[in-house]
């Protein structure tokens, strides 16, 4: 069906939200991300099909709801009862479940919380998510569970509520309204002008102004302007796109209609990594739903302005993350950087004016049009506006994605939100901004998250990654491990980088294996200065930032393994050793069956020893021990 005019739309809107919100029959939502499928959710879905398809019952799939350590999530719906959201569901169970609530017997035990049903997030009182929200049948609300309460879902706000794959569902939330409002109510220097005052900036890392980007854009000559979404999310640990592109994937689409409208652009461009199979599959269900629906392709929405989208895969290179990169290798090119002298809103793609934003700065577009500037504004600090997805990551209890205001603290984010750290240890760092940001400490954890302090504490916003790390981490080791990535993904093409990186791995190398010197704190710190005044790219230029703030906050740690030749978070296996103490050791016996050397001894309810020589310092012992007996030495 070609949608033409705005009564079009609310015509499926209301048709939409009275089966989504008010189902006449049983109805079972299966988170079907990435996330939900590695927990197994594609086996429940089909188990619930086999089971409830020759049954009025409909089995639907949406995208993640936040939570992805509880997956699968479940929510089930049924006439006159709560719709609620069951964690951890597994095949097994999912028949008897469904049979429960239809019976309002709830199964406490897999209950994660109610889900209310608004028409829209956008529509609610969204600067307050508690407003009117009261718990029923004694059972609290999603927005009530500590996880949720302190989030404000904007680029999220329809993951895990519609199934990614129905525009209808889309529309149904309020979907294409604010593309409507923008072609027959706006003119493409009041749209410009409405990004500006909201202050977005892009979400990639960078976080440069979007609607500067954009003016820049439409201003610049050119026979030909293209738009670009990048969804080469390559930071390890981080899938804060991944998510809306398999939750919410006409959210982008609509985004980047609207800023093709704005700076004069018919031709558009998805860049996806080749990594994410399930996003490039709901991603072109969207673009073919919105062709047939008239709202991509020729004469949009009845207004005579034409726009297409087309995806391009990458190959899993992290420097095509980088914009100038990413163009070079849309055309065909080896994705390597240019000089930053040369504007991509001026000669971007093949040399012409390009706007490139990332997924998560597209999806907001299409709420900042609907609920205007000065709302989007509001939210956030003085000069971070709006919220942040971020992946929370690491040694914390509840891993997931997390949308929060900017100026929200790191405490909040990792404690209140993220239920504190594993097993009750000590909070060491987090680590923010992907492989080329830095640790930030216990003393700043009150922190508020925004792009300015995050640079001043020597780390960054970058993409939106948070790794949480315990005592038992060693920074040296981290900073390690990120160079070490970026020396492999870097593109050689510069000096400073291929081969000052590479040198900086060398160092941090031997410092881990006990090899370390004096003078090599003081070395890393002058190589790392040169390769980030004379890097090409950003790749370079932030690459020694997991040094440099891990030698700025965890020196003495640095210092230890140089001097000391001992690694203190017992990670780096030349320095140090596993021993049992003989005041907390009661022989249990729980190491010596678990260790798969068989390097430990002792009988039961006796002392137990480590044989130095058959140990391969694993940590299963280590981990196993209850009663803090094996220390690491």
């Amino acid at each position: 069906m070609r949608i033409t005019t705005k009564d079009d739309l609310q015509k499926i809107r209301a048709e939409v939200q009275s089966s989504l919100y008010v189902p006449s029959t049983l109805k079972l939502n299966i988170g079907m991300a990435s996330c939900g499928i590695a927990a197994g959710a594609k086996e429940v879905y089909d188990k619930a099909h086999e089971i409830f398809d020759e049954q009025n019952v409909l089995v639907a799939r949406t995208g993640c709801l936040g939570l992805c350590e509880e997956e699968p999530l479940v929510d089930i719906q049924a006439p006159g009862q709560p719709r609620i959201v069951y964690r951890r569901v597994s095949a097994d169970i999912i028949g008897e479940l469904t049979e429960a609530h239809e019976k309002a017997e709830y199964s406490k035990k897999y209950i994660l919380g109610q889900m209310r049903d608004p028409r829209s997030i956008l529509e609610d009182d969204i600067e307050n998510p508690l407003s009117g929200v009261f718990s029923t049948n004694g059972i609290p609300t999603l927005e009530e569970i500590p996880f949720y309460d302190k989030q404000l879902k904007i680029a999220l706000r329809n993951c895990g509520y519609i199934d990614p794959e129905s525009i209808e569902e889309y529309i149904g939330r309020g979907g294409y309204l604010s593309l409507f409002q923008a072609l027959h109510e706006m003119d493409p220097e009041e749209i410009i002008e409405a990004i500006k005052i909201s202050g977005l900036r892009g979400r990639g890392g960078g976080g440069f102004p979007t609607g500067i980007k954009w003016a820049s854009c439409r201003k610049a000559h050119g026979e030909k302007r293209y738009v670009i979404c990048n969804a080469d999310e390559g930071d390890p640990g981080a899938y804060m796109d991944r998510s809306v592109l398999e939750g919410d994937p006409h959210s982008i689409l609509e985004g980047m209609v609207i800023g093709a409208y704005a700076i004069g652009s018919h031709e558009g461009f998805i860049y996806v990594r080749n990594e994410y199979p399930l996003a490039v599959v709901r991603l072109v269900e969207a673009i073919k739903q919105a062709e047939s629906c008239g709202l991509l392709g020729n004469d949009i929405l009845g207004s005579g302005f034409n726009f297409t989208i087309t995806i391009s895969t990458g190959a899993g290179a992290f420097v095509c993350g980088e914009s100038t990169a990413l163009m070079r290798s849309l055309e065909g090119k080896v994705g390597r950087p240019r000089a930053k002298y040369i504007h991509t809103v001026e000669k971007g793609y093949h040399d012409s004016p390009s706007t490139l934003n990332n997924v998560e700065t597209w999806a907001n577009v299409p709420a900042i049009i609907e609920k205007g500037a000065a709302w989007y504004a509001s939210l956030g600090t003085e000069k971070s506006k709006g919220t942040k997805v971020f992946s929370l990551v690491g040694k914390v209890k509840n891993t997931g994605l997390v949308e929060v205001p900017m100026g929200t603290s790191l405490r909040t984010i990792i404690f209140d939100i993220g239920g504190g750290i594993l097993k009750k240890k000590e909070f060491k760092a987090v680590q923010t901004g992907g492989p080329s940001g830095g640790c930030v400490p216990t003393a700043l954890l009150d922190l508020p998250v925004d792009y300015e302090r995050l640079t001043q504490a020597g780390s960054m916003m970058g993409s939106g990654g948070m790794i949480v790390m315990d005592q038992d981490t060693c920074m040296v080791d981290v900073a390690r491990y990120f160079l070490e990535f970026l020396q492999e993904e870097s593109c050689g093409q510069c000096v400073p980088c291929r081969e000052g990186v590479k040198r900086l791995l060398q160092i941090l190398t031997d410092i881990c294996a006990g090899k370390g010197e004096d003078g090599d704190i003081e070395l890393l710190e002058d190589i790392s200065d040169t390769v980030v005044k004379l890097s090409l790219c950003a790749l370079g230029g932030t690459a020694p930032n997991p040094i440099l703030t891990t030698l700025a906050y965890f020196r003495d740690e640095y210092e230890t393994h140089i001097y000391d030749k001992k690694c203190p978070g017992g990670v780096c296996k030349e320095l140090f050793y596993y021993e049992i103490g003989e005041e907390n050791c009661n022989g249990c016996h729980v190491c010596f069956l678990k260790c798969p050397q068989d390097a430990i001894s002792g009988e039961k309810k006796e002392l137990h020893t480590i044989d130095q020589e058959l140990c391969i310092k694993c940590a299963i012992c280590y981990e196993a021990c209850k009663f803090d007996a094996i220390a690491i030495k």
